[in-house]
Formats: structure tokens, sequence, C-alpha cells
């Protein structure tokens, strides 16, 4: 199953505060890109996740987020440094803003 364009166009709607962010559709997903960095993912069963590091980790480990585990990472049990938003962030662009711009930062540093 793929990503639904109606999806990818909404989690853009809710990321409107954080600036101009594109989306590119990929392995059945999309990834999410804020000034040439990659931030964020939509997966193919839509749901959306955002970078993490030892900065922001926390701040979704505490509200019970999911790691992003693509099934060719599954049999070596480790995931990808992202993690699923939070439905009551999503739902606050304020908010999920200030999460977002955390993303950024963590894609900046493993960048430079």
């Amino acid at each position: 199953m793929a990503v639904t364009q109606g999806y990818i166009e909404y989690v853009l709607e809710q990321l409107e505060r954080l600036g101009t962010v594109t989306a590119k559709k990929m392995f059945g997903g999309a990834g999410l890109y804020f000034q040439g960095l990659f931030f964020g993912l939509i997966d193919s069963g839509d749901r959306f996740y955002l970078k993490v590091d030892d900065t922001n980790r926390a701040d979704f480990e505490t509200r019970g987020s999911e790691p992003f585990n693509p099934p060719s990472s599954r049999p070596m049990g480790k995931g990808m440094p992202y993690m699923t938003v939070p439905e009551d962030v999503l739902e606050d662009p304020d908010e999920l803003a200030v999460w977002a711009r955390k993303s950024v930062t963590v894609a900046a540093k493993k960048k430079g």
C-alpha cells in the first residue's frame, strides 16, 4: 500500500508554520524536506515520522511514539532515527512546528 496523496497534503498543510516543506515520493512513502534537509517521512501506511537523536528522542519516547522500522531493518532489530509524531502534536500546527524545527536541527547536524 502506498502513501495517500491526501495524507501528504494534510501533513504539509500542518507544517506550514515551519516554512516551505516539500515532499518527495520514494519507496511507497514520502520524504519531507525543509531547505534541502531530509527531516521527516511518511510511510506507506500514512504514518508520519520526524528525525530524532539524543536531543529530542525523549520528547517522542515520553509520548509513546514508535521508531520507524522498515521491513529491511527488522531482522537486525534496528530502526532508522525517526519516530512517529503523536496525533495531538500533528493536529496542533504551532506545536508541530516546534517539534519539526528540532528535527530539522538534527538533520542539519547529520549533514554537516
